[in-house]
């Protein structure tokens, strides 16, 4: 049964808001631009490091273990502490949490840019985590607690598209910061963002919190976090370390036992839980968590196989790579965009069920075509079929689980929402990964007769050490770099077709047990949700 929504909250500063307190449309899209600048520090965040690996080794003299440290840290801490921080924000203040937030995380971020070590580099990226775990459930926090419903499937819908193509934006900025200066300058784009987002938010974001008669959860809290860093631990390690290596098995199971207890405690919790996972029995939460994470998992799998494509079979540079995803980003947000007004039309589940069926249809395509010789043209239609798919799905996800929650728990809510899609990004990476890395050794085995033993151990690695051992393998060079193009290829297909297979069982779960409920927009949003498309 779903929860009934509380009220909508009063703004605490009554400044450009109606006698009735709810706050003029002016306002409202001054708090829209705030969180989505908020947003995407912390999206670009996460991905922006990964173009400077080579640099960050060098400065640091650091092992390749330490530097995805480095990156992963940030990612494991955000992911663990989201939902009690969401959950406190609700209680203390969504405003307080927000502009706490962002202090901390731009502090941390330039920290990180000045960082001498590799010690104070790995503090700073871990509060910066923290940081952006009190800062992302929040800004759809105010969202969902501020704008009236009829324009709430549009914000979101606006929300949602900075989330899904804001990472793309900031791998590409990050790239040329990196190719022009050095890897430093990175944090000088999430510190400015902050500085503008922190400004903005002082003076425009109204205060809302629950006012609840249950004492928090901490029991639910800290399970929740044992939980997340023990199960988002082995994804992130198994690749690196082996899947049977004791710290992967050591987290696994310390991840499933805290997973299995924190459901146990918050059954028990009930209406005071900091989760009531009940609520999965209802098809907006299910629905909508199972779609996100699924299709972020997918999603980060293709940047996977997007990336070497791009520069080892290719041989593009990082800039002209991340360049390369652009329009599929471009068309993730504004397919994002346009979905509350396709969900008013044909509903929700409609209209989650054509994304994802234009997503599989994208993978399907770039499975078909790929090719060393039909280069970027081979997958450019499967990318752009795929962009325009992830949003329409994304965005009634998004709206399908803030929606299963009262209104005065939007921060779990919302916190629920970002969790998904850090799982589900850790899930894919790990998965597809594995599957175009086993697609690759098979492929170009058969292709290494009469190469020298040690350029052909080496090009087992991977297609880039094939390509390097290329260059001393005398009169075999041409062949081999040949043969490592070509098996990532055959790679890419089977992993391509997996995610196919994956996107066909998830549009069938949708049809059959997605959420029903459509999003209300008025005239003026539908206008809204045009110009954003055009």
């Amino acid at each position: 049964m779903r929860t009934k929504q509380s009220p909508q909250p009063r703004a605490a500063d009554p400044g450009g808001a109606t006698g009735e307190g709810v706050l003029d449309a002016r306002r409202r899209r001054t708090i829209l631009v705030t969180v989505c600048i908020a947003l995407m520090a912390v999206i670009a965040s996460v991905s922006g490091l990964n173009v400077a690996q080579p640099d960050l080794a060098v400065a640091f003299g650091a092992s390749q273990s330490t530097i995805l440290w480095i990156i992963n840290i940030y990612t494991l801490s955000l992911a663990a502490l989201l939902l009690p921080l969401g959950a406190l924000g609700d209680r203390r203040g969504r405003k307080p949490m927000l502009i706490t937030g962002l202090t901390v995380f731009g502090v941390a971020s330039a920290v990180a840019g000045l960082a001498p070590s590799t010690e104070v580099m790995l503090a700073a990226r871990l509060f910066s985590g923290v940081g952006a775990a009190m800062i992302m459930p929040i800004t759809l926090a105010v969202i969902t607690s501020t704008f009236p419903e009829e324009e709430r499937g549009r914000a979101i819908g606006i929300w949602t598209g900075v989330a899904g193509g804001g990472g793309v934006l900031g791998m590409f900025l990050s790239a040329a910061l990196v190719d022009v200066a050095n890897w430093r300058w990175l944090f000088v784009l999430p510190v400015v963002l902050v500085v503008v987002a922190l400004g903005m938010a002082l003076r425009s974001v109204p205060d809302s919190r629950e006012k609840s008669g249950h004492t928090f959860d901490t029991v639910g809290a800290l399970t929740s976090v044992v939980a997340v860093v023990g199960l988002i631990f082995v994804l992130q390690e198994g690749p690196e370390r082996g899947w049977t290596a004791p710290a992967t098995l050591l987290g696994l199971v310390v991840g499933l036992f805290a997973a299995v207890g924190f459901v146990a405690w918050e059954l028990r919790r009930r209406d005071a839980a900091l989760l009531d996972v009940r609520l999965f029995g209802e098809r907006g939460l299910a629905g909508g968590s199972i779609t996100l994470l699924v299709v972020f998992g997918v999603q980060a799998g293709i940047f996977v196989v997007l990336f070497p494509f791009f520069q080892a079979v290719l041989g593009w540079s990082g800039l002209l790579s991340t360049l390369a995803l652009m329009p599929m980003a471009v068309l993730m947000m504004m397919s994002s965009g346009l979905a509350p007004k396709l969900a008013a039309r044909i509903g929700s589940r409609s209209t989650m069920a054509t994304g994802i069926l234009l997503a599989g249809a994208g993978l399907a395509l770039m499975a078909t075509f790929v090719s060393v010789d039909g280069g970027y043209l081979s997958v450019l239609p499967g990318m752009l079929a795929m962009g325009t798919g992830m949003g329409l799905s994304m965005t009634p996800s998004t709206e399908a689980i803030t929606g299963a929650l009262p209104r005065e728990r939007q921060g779990v809510a919302s916190a629920l929402n970002d969790v998904t899609r850090e799982f589900g990004t850790a899930l894919g990476v790990a998965l597809l990964g594995a599957l175009l890395s086993a697609g690759y050794r098979n492929a170009i085995d058969s292709r290494l007769d009469g190469v020298p033993r040690g350029a052909a151990d080496t090009a087992r690695e991977g297609v880039a050490n094939a390509l390097e051992a290329a260059n001393g393998a005398g009169s075999h060079a041409q062949a081999l770099a040949r043969a490592a193009r070509e098996s990532f290829v055959g790679g890419w297909q089977q992993a391509m077709w997996a995610g196919v297979a994956v996107m066909a069982v998830l549009f069938l779960c949708i049809l059959t047990r997605g959420p029903l409920r459509a999003t209300h927009l008025s005239a003026a949003d539908t206008e809204a949700a045009d110009s954003v498309a055009s």
